[in-house]
């Protein structure tokens, strides 16, 4: 009798290490799965966040910065910009300029580049030699030559640059009572 009872204790003792070590067993694979979706989860928005920095560098890398507009020749525009900080080498050609203004119903508009060398207007760095490559950390001039939206007196016109596929700047043309050649606009 002894020896049963010894052997029922024994045997009592044993199914509850079993039931633990099922349960340790079973709460080793729920925090293994919970890791993996956590684990998973931080590297999705690692690189969601690593995309959107490169995006957003992207778009500022190669962004205008007008510093002036000023009337020359009665309807050209002279514009003084420069690339902005950190940006990459630009090519002349690629940087795109739209002038809108509120002709009519409809409204009209002027585009045109930055010019290529040799053309009628190319962009020019201040000792007035012609440039292909605006670089940063440089300042340049063009002389835009809208035909539609020339400068008019008490009027305001919008400059939209795009740098290639990089940054788009926005400025307004604020022309005052006089739109005679010398005359600030930004």
């Amino acid at each position: 009798m002894k020896n049963e009872r010894k052997n029922e204790q024994s045997d009592n003792v044993a199914a509850i290490g079993i039931g633990a070590m099922i349960v340790f067993i079973a709460l080793i694979l729920v925090a293994a799965v919970a890791a993996a979706v956590i684990i998973q989860t931080a590297e999705k928005l690692q690189q969601n966040a690593q995309t959107t920095g490169e995006d957003t560098t992207d778009m500022m890398a190669s962004k205008i910065s007008v510093k002036s507009v000023v009337i020359v020749n009665t309807n050209d525009l002279y514009v003084t910009f420069e690339l902005a900080p950190g940006s990459d080498p630009v090519t002349a050609t690629t940087i795109q300029w739209l002038i809108t203004c509120d002709l009519g119903a409809n409204g009209a508009t002027d585009t045109g580049d930055f010019g290529a060398v040799g053309t009628t207007n190319p962009a020019q760095d201040l000792t007035g030699a012609a440039q292909a490559t605006i670089n940063p950390g440089a300042t340049y001039t063009v002389q835009l030559n809208p035909g539609t939206c020339v400068p008019t007196a008490n009027d305001q016109h919008t400059l939209n640059v795009q740098s290639g596929t990089g940054g788009f700047t926005y400025e307004v043309l604020n022309y005052g009572g006089s739109v005679g050649n010398g005359e600030v606009v930004i």
